[in-house]
């Protein structure tokens, strides 16, 4: 049993679907208040971020960041920390990404270039949350803080540098020369072409793989790992964990370094695989999305998966509904995602007693009844 009183299972899979229920209802109350159809709304949101190829292929863009920023998040939580940094981090990450394509792409062949832009990007976000994570650890500085900060701090370095540095002369947009075509991530409509499958072109590109391989990753680490291992004891308590022989200083750090580097892999799918150049606002609040995706996925790496789905399915969905209805804005997309966001964090311990008492009641009447059989 977890802290909700119910099993882990439960916990990951009923109480999520239970609370994004309460959601929608909430959401359609007040659709309805504004004078709009729910179902309407909703059948358009469903069939704008499912109901095409294209639709999808958006879907699971968006699904791409969001999986990268809610694992980052959920690292964080596991240490005991909350990283509310990841826009800062995927900022950096996004920097690093982009300037080793303008540097090496003119003489690195793509297989080579792009593991590198993928490691470089990485590094820089491990290094902007370490910071932070060591503040914390042997300064007492609170992460949520200096994390803060640092979301302030990465934006105005992406902006001097490329401002400054980076943009062409001559030019007043404020974005880098376009990579060479080794820097630039396959699209996954070029990628299914090559199996023969015809896919509409869109922004999905094959980061998608690399998203679902950290989710695999994240898990191998938190739950199949020593440091992993180390690191959740740390986030359970410290001093029973330093009791215990753990460094739980070093582990708050390197759960923060895991956390950004997570982060900084967004550059991966905004510059590599879209963008094909360095520019402003290419993380577009994910970072602070990522916060709302882990909560919704429990901070387990699956759970952030199906989160990250769902949040791509509302903000392509929204966006298709804000197009298509008339009256209806984009303000009332963002407060349906509010809403998600209220049911699946702030009041998820209200609602899961409700959830737990007859889940246990229909458990123990199985058990019962198998008990019996036997």
């Amino acid at each position: 049993m977890s802290n909700t009183n119910m099993p882990k299972w439960a916990e990951l899979v009923v109480l999520p679907i239970v609370c994004l229920a309460v959601a929608l209802a909430v959401a359609g109350v007040v659709v309805a208040l504004i004078g709009q159809d729910p179902m309407e709304v909703l059948s358009f949101l469903i069939y704008g971020a499912l109901g095409t190829a294209r639709g999808v292929s958006y879907t699971l863009y968006y699904t791409t960041t969001f999986i990268f920023t809610g694992l980052a998040v959920a690292v964080a939580f596991h240490g005991g920390l909350f990283n509310i940094g990841g826009e800062g981090q995927a900022i950096m990450g996004g920097l690093g990404t982009g300037l080793v394509a303008l540097w090496l792409s003119p003489y690195l062949p793509a297989w080579l270039l792009l593991p590198l832009m993928l490691v470089v990007g990485a590094a820089f976000g491990m290094l902007w949350a370490a910071v932070p994570g060591y503040l914390q650890a042997y300064r007492g500085s609170h992460v949520v803080i200096t994390t803060i900060m640092f979301n302030f701090i990465a934006s105005s370095v992406l902006v001097y540098l490329l401002v400054n540095h980076l943009r062409p002369v001559g030019t007043m947009s404020v974005e880098s020369v376009p990579f060479e075509p080794s820097a630039n991530l396959p699209r996954m409509h070029e990628a299914l072409a090559w199996l023969g499958i015809e896919w509409p072109a869109s922004p999905l590109n094959t980061s998608l793989f690399i998203a679902l391989a950290a989710a695999v990753a994240v898990y191998l680490f938190l739950w199949r790992s020593k440091a992993g291992y180390n690191v959740r004891a740390v986030g359970s308590s410290a001093s029973a964990a330093e009791y215990a022989g753990i460094n739980a200083k070093r582990h708050i750090v390197l759960a923060m370094a895991v956390s950004g580097a997570l982060a900084g892999m967004v550059g991966m799918n905004e510059i590599a695989g879209v963008s094909g150049k360095l520019l402003l606002e290419f993380v577009s609040g994910a970072g602070f999305t990522g916060i709302a995706v882990a909560l919704m996925g429990r901070n387990h790496p699956v759970g952030i998966v199906f989160a990250s789905l769902l949040f791509g399915a509302l903000f392509q969905g929204g966006a298709e509904v804000a197009f298509e209805v008339k009256g209806f804005s984009r303000d009332m997309v963002v407060l349906m995602q509010g809403l998600v966001v209220l049911f699946s964090g702030a009041m998820i311990y209200v609602i899961a007693p409700w959830v737990a008492k007859p889940l246990n009641a229909v458990l123990n009447l199985f058990g019962a009844a198998h008990a019996k059989g036997a």
